[in-house]
């Protein structure tokens, strides 16, 4: 039966066919899975370089617009960049990610990517600042922060975060915030009035300066009140659109005014108000009208104090001719009273004074005579008993002075004039004379010569100043009234912008040049305040530089070493400012060519600026006379404006430092300054540590 069975199933069943099959269908399985797996890879292959090509289109269009790309996978925590070519980068992990950029500020990144990650919000932004460079500066950026891909609904795969560099704008942007600032303090701490108007007219600006002088109570109501320059009391009627840099002088009655912006109460009864102003127009690079500043002071107190100096010089007249007729009476006096007579006896040499001629008061003998003269005189007064001894007949007359004190504790000066008196025979018996008392005219005439001498040195320095101030400031002004008159004779308008430049540039000169006679006029009668502030002299010392060589020629190279990142100091910021400024621009002056050189240094209680330049030089006539005003060197050429180092020693001696200056004709000029301060904190640049 099993038999029977095993043969049915071998008709049924060709085992070696049936394996032949088995293995056919095998091969077709594979290759058909090998088909499959190359048709998946090329698909996924092409999927991929598409991506690429995306990635890359992507990154092109980022770059041209300064923004980068990067991917945050959540599971494995690490941050990848899309490269120029559209490919990933290595990835960072968070803590080689954190050290590109600033720690704290990528606490905020942090924030914001786990913000998304817990699905509080669907994007997120944030400002970070890149890592310190080896300059100390450090670039921004701004992230946008979103989802980049889910594995479902909920589950946060991957997050995309944008980049945007704005370091250019943030910069940009601190450097508009600064020039405002610088703007605003210099507005807001001028000593002058200072008022700016728009393009129209209008009141946009006025400083503290300006508001105590008009009387302003509400600084903000005056803006916000549209006050029009053409209501302005010193300007009345001028047009704002034809106008240009005018300075002018005022004498103006407030007592008549009745504009809404003044309300002066503290000027006087009568109101009179000498004022001084300078009203310049402001264009953009097309000529265009952008502003109107207008600087000014009130000058009254210096008219009137020029006044009541006239009247004093009218006073010293007449108080020098009553001395003087005091000294004539006081002479007339000592002539009729207080005069004693004198009898020498050469046979006994013997001395008598007396109040008249029968009686005397003393009498001296030769020795005694001798010893009550004062020592530089004793040679003298044996010399003229041994010629009376002698009997000369040549009359005598001197003055000496004695040892016997006065009631003031005065050496007493006694004249005296001897005459010889003969006997019948003709023979000199006795000398006579008279004694008088010479003190009080010696002494006037002493002090008078001192005071004449003084009056002398005085009258010569004002009248070689008031020479100098006359002839400069006479120079810039023939000049401007020359250019001036062009323009009412017949001339080419090609000229008349060489004609505006010379009158713009002479008017600059003289307004700078009366500005530094008035601020030493300050400075020599001692109205200066000093105020010491704490402030970052290493910020400070680069601006002022930059103003005082604003105008140096191209061909001259400018080089300023501040070894200082911050440098806090207490110093007086707007005289400390003003020495450098002026300083850097006495350098620019003397420097066609070369080089211009300003460094700082602080030690030990000391701030030391060096201004160093490789210009003309002085030469060495005129380098002793250089602090002196209005000094001219060889080629008659002034140090500056002739009072730029006048103003200079004064304010540093007078902040209790000092200035001491090298030059060499042809070689260049070397300033040091010294000026004593205490610094809070000190940090020097880094690559100078280094």
């Amino acid at each position: 039966m099993s038999e029977l069975v095993l043969q049915t199933i071998g008709r049924l069943f060709d085992f070696e066919h049936m394996t032949v099959y088995v293995m056919a269908a095998f091969l077709i399985g594979f290759f058909v899975l090998l088909f499959y797996n190359f048709v998946y890879h090329y698909r996924e292959k092409d999927a991929k370089t598409q991506g690429l090509s995306q990635y890359a289109r992507l990154s092109l269009v980022l770059q041209t617009s300064n923004l980068r790309l990067c991917f945050y996978n959540v599971q494995k925590r690490h941050y990848v960049f899309v490269n120029e070519n559209g490919e990933f980068s290595k990835g960072y992990n968070p803590i080689e990610f954190a050290e590109l950029f600033n720690r704290d500020d990528f606490e905020q990144l942090r924030r914001c990517i786990f913000s998304i990650c817990e699905n509080k919000t669907r994007t997120a932004n944030a400002r970070i600042r890149g890592a310190k460079k080896a300059d100390g500066t450090c670039d921004v950026y701004d992230f946008s922060v979103s989802v980049a891909r889910r594995k479902d609904q909920s589950e946060i795969e991957s997050l995309l975060c944008i980049m945007h560099d704005v370091t250019d704008e943030v910069r940009r942007r601190d450097t508009v915030k600064q020039l405002l600032l610088r703007y605003h303090t210099v507005f807001n701490s001028s000593l002058l009035d200072m008022v700016f108007f728009d393009k129209y007219g209008v009141l946009t600006d006025i400083n503290e300066k300006a508001c105590e002088q008009f009387g302003v109570k509400n600084r903000d109501d005056v803006i916000k009140g549209h006050y029009l320059l053409q209501n302005n009391p010193f300007f009345s009627g001028v047009n704002i659109y034809q106008m240009e840099n005018t300075r002018s002088t005022s004498l103006l009655d407030y007592a008549s005014h009745q504009d809404p912006m003044f309300h002066i109460d503290n000027l006087g009864s009568n109101g009179i108000v000498y004022y001084e102003s300078t009203i310049n127009p402001i264009h953009n690079a097309k000529g265009e009208l952008e502003g109107i500043y207008m600087a000014g002071r009130n000058v009254t107190e210096m008219v009137e104090s020029f006044h009541h100096q006239q009247e004093g010089f009218k006073k010293l007249r007449q108080a020098t001719r009553s001395i003087k007729t005091y000294i004539d009476n006081v002479n007339y006096a000592l002539q009729v009273s207080d005069v004693r007579l004198v009898n020498y006896y050469p046979s006994t040499h013997t001395m008598e004074i007396s109040v008249n001629i029968n009686e005397t008061q003393l009498r001296f003998s030769q020795l005694r005579c001798i010893r009550l003269g004062a020592p530089r005189f004793r040679r003298a007064i044996s010399s003229a008993l041994n010629r009376m001894d002698h009997r000369t007949e040549i009359p005598l007359q001197t003055v000496i002075e004695t040892e016997i004190p006065d009631k003031q504790r005065r050496h007493v000066w006694l004249q005296f004039s001897m005459v010889p008196m003969k006997d019948e025979e003709g023979r000199v018996e006795r000398y006579f004379g008279m004694c008088r008392n010479m003190t009080q005219m010696v002494e006037t005439e002493l002090q008078l010569a001192i005071e004449t001498q003084k009056a002398q040195e005085t009258e010569l320095l004002k009248q070689a100043f008031l020479t100098n101030m006359s002839y400069e400031i006479r120079t810039p002004l023939n000049t401007v009234v020359g250019f001036a008159e062009l323009f009412e004779s017949e001339h080419d308008v090609a000229d008349e912008p060489l004609f505006v430049e010379e009158i713009r540039r002479n008017s600059n000169s003289l307004l700078s040049l009366v500005n530094d006679i008035l601020f030493l006029s300050r400075l020599d009668a001692n109205m200066i305040e000093y105020k010491k502030e704490e402030c970052d002299f290493a910020m400070l010392f680069d601006s002022w530089c930059q103003l005082g060589l604003s105008n140096v020629s191209p061909e001259v190279k400018v080089l300023v070493e501040n070894p200082f990142s911050r440098l806090l100091v207490d110093i007086d910021i707007e005289h400390v400012g003003k020495v450098i400024e002026k300083l850097c621009s006495v350098a620019v002056d003397f420097t066609q060519k070369g080089s211009i050189l300003a460094k700082c240094e602080y030690i030990q209680g000391q701030l030391s600026v060096v201004i160093e330049d490789t210009g003309r030089g002085i030469d060495p006539q005129t380098l002793p006379h250089v602090f002196e005003r209005f000094v001219r060197d060889e080629g008659e050429m002034l140090c500056g404006t002739g009072l730029d180092f006048p103003i200079v020693q004064a304010l540093v001696e007078q902040m209790g430092g000092s200035i001491e200056l090298q030059s060499e004709t042809g070689k260049g000029t070397t300033v040091l300054v010294i000026i004593p301060c205490e610094a809070s904190v000190i940090e020097r640049r880094r690559e100078l540590i280094e």
